[in-house]
């Protein structure tokens, strides 16, 4: 799993940003930059041994992934609801369940869920948005 980024220069400063988790960073330089978004990420996940690498696509885009999936849903499902501003027993009666384990089981990592069931999670913390999955031909290397 991987989630998409832009990098451009603003200035001094060249910007990482990974919409789906509303996220920022910068560098001095390009490859700075990159490098700061692999870690804002993996400090955002905040699990022990967690890494992710970074993929150029093309000019201005970049993925951030992991073999570890569990842990970058788990990010996913933690940061659009907090973003959303909603409790975790918020969220699960959103979902339609009594208790507020029926939606931390994910977003701790401890249940991975279906294409269907990540949807349904998704939507409970933030039914106005839609996200589109996409493949990637891109393949992991150092950071140019």
């Amino acid at each position: 799993m991987r989630f998409s980024g832009k990098i451009y220069k603003d200035g001094r400063f060249w910007l990482a940003e990974i919409p789906i988790l509303d996220a920022m960073t910068q560098g001095h330089t390009r490859k700075e930059a990159l490098e700061m978004a692999a870690d804002m990420v993996e400090t955002m996940a905040n699990k022990e041994g967690f890494r992710v690498e970074v993929a150029v696509v093309s000019g201005n885009e970049f993925e951030v992934g992991s073999t570890d999936h569990n842990s970058l849903i788990s990010l996913l499902l933690r940061r659009k609801r907090e973003l959303s501003g909603l409790s975790l027993s918020q969220a699960a009666k959103r979902l339609g369940a009594s208790s507020r384990n029926a939606y931390a089981r994910y977003e701790q990592g401890r249940s991975n869920p279906t294409v269907d069931k990540l949807n349904e999670l998704l939507y409970a913390v933030c039914p106005d948005a839609d996200f589109v999955i996409k493949e990637s031909a891109a393949t992991f290397k150092s950071i140019p």
